[in-house]
């Protein structure tokens, strides 16, 4: 039997806490109103993971992402996916050289730390088949070499939820190896408002009104301090009540008659072992970001939708009912006892 890390110092919990915290201020300075958005790239980050971010467009997703490479200073590359896009164009091909007479790789925009695919329903299944050796392997074959990808490396992937035609759903493959799927919405109206402010007090001109870009953001963190914390997050305790409290969770999903649960028609497919460790992985991080070194079930509450929503494949019956993965997850908590 493996034994268990020791929980890291409260002390140790602080002090990189400090480096956290700051980031989230710098992301705060051009994205107002959208602190899940900014919690969950920060998990994203510190996880190792990838995030599917779904929102209407406007809402601060792409900015939000260029801003995090800008301040932990690691290279940022955004791809456009497009019908014509091809997996070439995406992780690069084999050139041939006239010199030495020979077929050379030449490395395509994967091979950078952030990857924002943008609108990433957008290009056909091959393209989005291309992303999965990169996502769970983090490296990527062409021709006969394979390349192993940055230790940092993360994909952030855009999707637009009302526009539909001319798009492709993603194969429940590739949706099962994003950490999580982050559904945002519209701002409050007083963040709305702070928006409306600083373009009339800040921008020098209208069309430096339109883009947040313009506000200047510190390189607060290298990449070296986001290593070492995601070396401590990893040592956060968990009792084995909460490990067991995830595993009823997701075992729900797959076996709703074994819990009592009346959910067996309204679902298709439970969530994979992948999602009883990114609900464990995010669990720890949240824990952290509230200045802890244990896990406690409030943790795993706040992480869950985003964590399952993704993972349950809904039956023809729940699409029939309208009935959401959402609904299918909080009926789950609200009879799952809490440890």
């Amino acid at each position: 039997m493996v034994e268990p890390l020791s929980p890291p110092a409260q002390e140790e919990i602080d002090s990189n806490l400090f480096y956290v915290k700051k980031m989230m201020e710098e992301l705060e300075k051009r994205i107002v109103g959208q602190k899940k958005l900014i919690k969950r790239l920060i998990m994203g980050l510190l996880s190792g993971g990838h995030l599917l971010i779904e929102g209407l467009p406007g809402l601060g997703k792409t900015l939000a992402v260029e801003t995090l490479s800008e301040i932990i200073n690691v290279e940022f590359k955004r791809i456009q996916f497009t019908p014509d896009l091809l997996p070439a164009d995406l992780i690069g091909t084999m050139i041939y050289n006239p010199k030495n007479s020979e077929f050379e790789p030449r490395k395509g925009p994967i091979f950078s730390n952030i990857i924002l695919a943008d609108e990433i329903n957008r290009a056909p299944a091959k393209v989005q088949s291309a992303l999965l050796e990169a996502m769970q392997e983090k490296q990527v074959t062409i021709g006969k070499n394979t390349f192993k990808l940055p230790e940092i490396f993360m994909v952030l992937a855009t999707q637009n939820p009302i526009e539909q035609e001319g798009t492709y759903p993603l194969p429940e493959a590739e949706m099962d190896r994003f950490l999580m799927k982050v559904v945002i919405d519209y701002p409050l109206k007083r963040d709305e408002k702070i928006i409306l402010d600083r373009i009339s007090s800040e921008m020098s001109s209208p069309v430096d009104a339109a883009s947040s870009r313009n506000i200047k953001v510190n390189k607060v963190v290298v990449p070296e301090r986001i290593k070492k914390i995601m070396v401590l997050v990893n040592k956060i305790y968990v009792d084995e009540r909460i490990v067991n409290y995830i595993l009823d969770i997701v075992f729900a999903t797959r076996n709703p008659e074994g819990y009592k649960l009346e959910l067996g028609k309204y679902i298709k497919y439970g969530a994979s072992p992948r999602g009883s460790i990114a609900l464990l992985i995010t669990s720890k991080i949240n824990a952290f970001l509230d200045g802890r070194n244990f896990v406690v079930p409030e943790d795993v509450k706040n992480v869950i939708y985003d964590v399952l929503r993704h993972r349950i494949i809904l039956s023809f019956e729940a699409e029939a009912e309208n009935i959401t993965s959402d609904e299918i997850i909080r009926h789950i908590l609200g009879n799952i006892e809490v440890p």
